[in-house]
Order: structure tokens, then sequence, then C-alpha cells
């Protein structure tokens, strides 16, 4: 047995000891949400890989409930903003106050001064609001008057959107909707889930309060596993055979989705691609990344990150459709 491996192997067994948590996380947060398994299991994903979210479901489908829950369940902070068309930068990073008895400017600090940011119905503000909330989630910090202020970590913002309502609505432009690591598409719960959910809004069950499982230091701590979580050149690899295959349909096999795409992938989708697959790794307690963990993370972290061409639009072809074709033609290694 090589070095290599026995470092792997110890890795692994880290991991596995590591990594407990998050089955508390979901056993913690399926006690108030029903179904919805695959949602958690994305903003844990963000959580863990220092990714933001942006959920994008019909109403009613738990979107800000899963993401309180989480919160809950991390012991950390949480903050609401609802995003309306009339909300202003300030309202969200803070702005500078004048006191009269002092005769002094005071630093008032937003809502994104916590650890959780409900970012909710977000394209429901003008750009330049979601132009402040994106600054915050790029640089990990704001800026009020002359001074800087450092976001205390972990520091996630979580964004729902409504797909089905344009009328007053400001869709985020491509360049933004690209600092989300995920975008995650929610859909309706089974006959089966739903009745639960009845049952339980029937019986007054909804008002259950979560029970931390995890500290923010613990969650820190985490991340530093992932970080360690081996990943193989193959697999870089396959990363960016999948993310250039957005650039260049030429790719034998791809013939397809030739002139189907009006723009491909950015190096962000190749950065979150790997950092995703890591963490997916970490929550299923192993210490190296596997293809499989790339092909099921992959239609998250890409789908708002291609542009379809009109001829796709005409054809009712959607992104999933073009991920699919091109993992179902990439050589996995």
């Amino acid at each position: 047995m090589t070095q290599a491996s026995i470092d792997i192997e110890l890795l692994n067994q880290q991991i596995q000891v590591e990594s407990a948590f998050v089955d508390k996380i979901k056993a913690s947060t399926a006690e108030i949400i029903v179904g919805q398994e695959y949602m958690i299991e994305r903003l844990l994903l963000g959580l863990l890989s220092k990714g933001h979210v942006l959920l994008e479901g019909l109403p009613g489908l738990a979107k800000t409930l899963a993401i309180k829950t989480l919160a809950s369940s991390v012991n950390a902070g949480f903050k609401r903003i609802q995003f309306t068309p009339d909300l202003l930068p300030a309202d969200i990073v803070g702005t500078m106050v004048y006191n009269p008895n002092k005769n002094e400017f005071n630093v008032r600090k937003g809502p994104i001064f916590s650890n959780f940011i409900l970012a909710d119905e977000i394209n429901r503000a003008p750009a330049k609001v979601q132009s402040a909330l994106l600054e915050a989630m790029a640089e990990k910090q704001v800026t009020i008057g002359s001074d800087t202020y450092k976001l205390e970590e972990p520091f996630l913002v979580l964004a729902t959107q409504n797909p089905i309502e344009q009328e007053g609505t400001y869709p985020l432009p491509e360049a933004q909707i690209d600092r989300f690591m995920l975008k995650v598409n929610i859909g309706y719960p089974t006959k089966a889930e739903e009745k639960v959910i009845v049952d339980r809004v029937l019986n007054g069950a909804t008002e259950q309060k979560v029970e931390s499982v995890i500290s923010p230091q613990e969650i820190l701590k985490a991340r530093e596993m992932v970080d360690k979580v081996y990943m193989d050149e193959n697999i870089k690899n396959y990363i960016l055979d999948i993310v250039f295959a957005t650039r260049d349909q030429n790719v034998p096999g791809l013939e397809k989705i030739k002139n189907l795409l009006e723009f491909g992938a950015s190096p962000r989708a190749s950065i979150n691609l790997a950092k995703a697959s890591k963490a997916y790794a970490f929550i299923n307690r192993r210490g190296y990344v596997i293809p499989d963990d790339v092909r099921n993370i992959c239609k998250d972290v890409m789908r708002h990150r291609i542009g379809l061409s009109y001829e796709a639009e005409a054809e009712n072809i959607t992104q999933e459709d073009i991920i699919t074709e091109i993992l179902n033609n990439v050589q996995v290694p």
C-alpha cells in the first residue's frame, strides 16, 4: 500500500467521524419539514462549501421554512429580507445615522450582518438593491461611510424567487446570478407527503421549535475538513471537460447541442463544481470524490450558467436537457 493510499484511508476514517452531524441536521429538519430532502441536502452543500444558494420554486414549497429551520439547527444568526420594489441598498447593508445629541453620525448596521440571510423573492427588487447584496456575497464585507466591516462567518445567502410571476419583477442578470454556487429547482411534494403536511397543520404541530445540533464554530471546522477531501487529477479533468463542452460544441458526440447555446459556463462553474463535489463527498461520509459526486450536483451548479439560443427556446429545449446530453457524452474517468 502506498503512502498516498494510507493518507486517503486515514482521511476517510476522520471524515466518517467529523461528518456525523450531517445526519443529525437532516433528522432535526425532518421534524419540521416533510419531504424536500433534496432541498435540505443542497442547502447543506452550500453551507459546507461556502457557496450561496438560489432556490426557485412555486409558493408554499417550504423554501423559507427550510432556510429558517437550517439556521436554527446550526444555532446561527438568521435575518430575513423581504425584497420589494421600494427597497434601498441601505435597507440591506446599513447606513450612517445622524445623532443630534452628540452632533455626529453613527453606523446603523443592516440585516446583512448575520450568519444566514434569507433574500426572499430577490427578483422583486431593482438592480441596485440586488447588486448591494451580491457585492456582500462576493467580498464578505460591507462598506458603510468610510469604514469597511467584515461579515461574520459562516455567512450564507439563500435567495428565493418565484418562476411564474414576471409582472413587477427584476430578473437577475446573468453576470449576477453566476455568483450563486447552486440554483436549485424545488418541486411539489408527493401526495403522501402532502397528507402528512395537512395533518401536521390541523394538529398544530407546525409551531414546534428546532433544537440546535451543531454550533457555527463546528461548521467552520467541518469546512476545513471539506477542503481536505481528496480529488484526483482525473476528476478535475472530468470537471473541466464538462464545463468546456458548454463552450465548444464541436466535441465528438455533442453534435445535438451545437447552436443551442448562446454562451457557455464561466470559470466559476469549474470552481464551484469542484467545491460542491467535495462537499457532496463529505456529506456522504467519504474522504474522496468520485465521478458520481460530480454528476449528482452538476445540474444545480450549471443550469444558471449557460444561456440558451433562440433555436433551443423554439424547440423547448432546457438547460437540463443540454447538461444531460453533455454528461452522457463526456468520458467518465
